[in-house]
């Protein structure tokens, strides 16, 4: 098992609405290294924290499964969506999605002004310079156990969750 971040501006697609549906496909993505961790390396029942990005404050919102490996981003096809790539082929996708399930809220946001000040997390992609753009990005599994921790020590999971 993997360990994930995923980033989604909660205007567009937040942790209620995944939690409404339960199960739903993460399209979108248009940054070639982020497309490429979710079509090479993303695997059914990989942990992904939701975080939610463009907020008040951004930060840490839930956790969710990648659920379907990846397949082809619909949205790439179609000229009326927003996320329309005209070079894109149904015979040559460019752009990649997985499916993922709703797994936790946390009860608030964890937010990255908390997460910055992890010591595990210095050597992260999501406090990397220059990675701040990324909106899939992977994280090792220390950095899954003390991001967890902080969300323990906050009280941002039921007691039933670890």
């Amino acid at each position: 098992m993997a360990y994930w971040l995923m980033k989604s501006n909660p205007a567009f697609f937040g942790i209620d609405d995944l939690q409404r549906l339960g199960s739903d496909s993460w399209d979108g993505v248009r940054n070639y290294r982020a497309r490429n961790f979710m079509r090479d390396d993303m695997r059914v029942g990989d942990k992904v924290f939701f975080y939610h990005s463009s907020a008040k404050p951004s930060g840490l919102a839930g956790i969710m499964t990648v659920s379907k490996e990846s397949y082809p981003d619909h949205s790439q096809f179609h000229p009326e969506h927003r996320h329309y790539d005209p070079v894109a082929t149904e015979d040559e996708p460019r752009w990649y999605m997985v499916d993922v399930t709703f797994e936790q809220k946390f009860t608030d946001v964890l937010p990255l002004r908390e997460l910055k000040c992890i010591p595990a997390l210095e050597d992260s992609l999501l406090l990397k310079k220059g990675c701040e753009q990324l909106t899939v990005i992977p994280l090792e599994p220390e950095h899954w156990r003390a991001i967890m921790n902080m969300a323990q020590v906050l009280s941002l999971l039921p007691d039933d969750v670890s």
